[in-house]
């Protein structure tokens, strides 16, 4: 008899940077964690909770219930970045937002100020897109630190909001709706809309009044692209279809963030992949791309006649308003963040003392 001849083969070296890595543990049940952690009808996946922070951070390499969700909002913050450089610096043939270097007798860096609304634009589509992966990849740490990132993930929002609604007033609305009375008034109203939805609210009525606020939000921040809508047919007008995608894609990311579905019809089947909140993520990624491309092709198209229709000194101060904007919603987001600390610290102890 001929000796057996084994083909098994030894296992692969370990790379060294690989041992530095933790080992990362198990996903688990629901029932192992915070009920305050959970989601509705899904099961499982969910990562241990009170490991260190380093533990979390390499939650981007493990297959958990939100692995899709924060892929989906960091991919998207990525590609926004690469289209906007690629836009500026190689669409049309050269720099076409206006950094240019001046001449040897005078080295420096001018900039455009029409170009101004679409760099603050992505600046903050990004901000919210990265705010709001942070906020999921760091929120099993703690039900405290939860209370932390909420409203952080939020400030994010009510920046990438009225960072729209500025892009959307000087390159996609008509002179009509510009000069009307709803025009006249449509910064200031979204920069209040912007910052009421990142407000501590009285804990009862804290749901109710966000939702308000944000639906009465993205109604006027929309109102641009409904009037320019109504006047021409939106078939004829590419720039248009993307901006009815973008809102169509938005209004589905709300419906399934409110909505458990379609998880709630089969508990356990769509832990991993397909749960509402992944495909609420995976809807608001698509439509804020979907929005920057056309904001994009919008600014070429106006970009001729925008300072000279709102004047260069108008156009400066509107893109200021932003940098107004956001020390308040910092500020608001702060003392939100305090308040749901408290909150939650009193509501652990109540929970340890029972």
């Amino acid at each position: 008899m001929m000796p057996g001849v084994s083909l098994a083969l030894p296992p692969p070296p370990r790379l060294p940077l690989l041992r530095l890595l933790p080992s990362l543990p198990p996903t688990v049940r629901d029932a192992e964690v915070l009920p305050q952690l959970r989601r509705r009808h899904v099961l499982s996946g969910y990562r241990v909770v009170g490991q260190p922070w380093r533990r979390y951070v390499l939650g981007l390499l493990q297959l958990h219930n939100q692995s899709l969700s924060v892929w989906c909002l960091l991919l998207a913050a990525a590609c926004a970045v690469a289209r906007f450089l690629t836009f500026a610096f190689l669409q049309g043939g050269g720099l076409l937002l206006g950094f240019r270097w001046r001449g040897p007798e005078g080295w420096g860096l001018t900039l455009d100020a029409a170009s101004l609304p679409l760099v603050l634009y992505t600046s903050s589509a990004v901000t919210h897109l990265s705010c709001s992966a942070a906020a999921i990849l760091l929120r099993p740490h703690s039900w405290q630190m939860r209370c932390w990132l909420r409203p952080l993930s939020r400030a994010g929002a009510a920046a990438h909001l009225y960072g729209g609604a500025l892009a959307l007033h000087l390159y996609a609305a008509n002179s009509a709706w510009a000069q009307s009375t709803l025009g006249q008034g449509f910064l200031p109203a979204a920069a209040l809309l912007a910052w009421l939805c990142c407000a501590p609210c009285c804990p009862p009525r804290r749901t109710a009044c966000r939702v308000l606020a944000v639906g009465m939000a993205k109604m006027l921040v929309w109102s641009p692209v409904a009037h320019r809508l109504a006047a021409r047919r939106w078939s004829s007008d590419s720039v248009l279809q993307l901006h009815v995608l973008q809102v169509a894609l938005s209004l589905l990311s709300a419906f399934f963030s409110c909505c458990p579905v379609p998880e709630c019809f089969s508990p356990g089947t769509f832990d991993l992949a397909g749960h509402s909140r992944q495909l609420s993520g995976l809807l608001l990624a698509v439509a804020t791309l979907a929005q920057q491309e056309a904001l994009c092709l919008d600014f070429l198209r106006r970009r001729p006649t925008v300072v000279r229709e709102f004047g260069e000194q108008r156009l400066l101060l509107a893109s200021l308003s932003f940098f107004l904007c956001l020390p308040l919603a910092s500020a608001v987001t702060a003392l939100a963040a305090r308040r749901e600390r408290r909150r939650c610290g009193a509501e652990v102890e109540q929970r340890e003392r029972h």
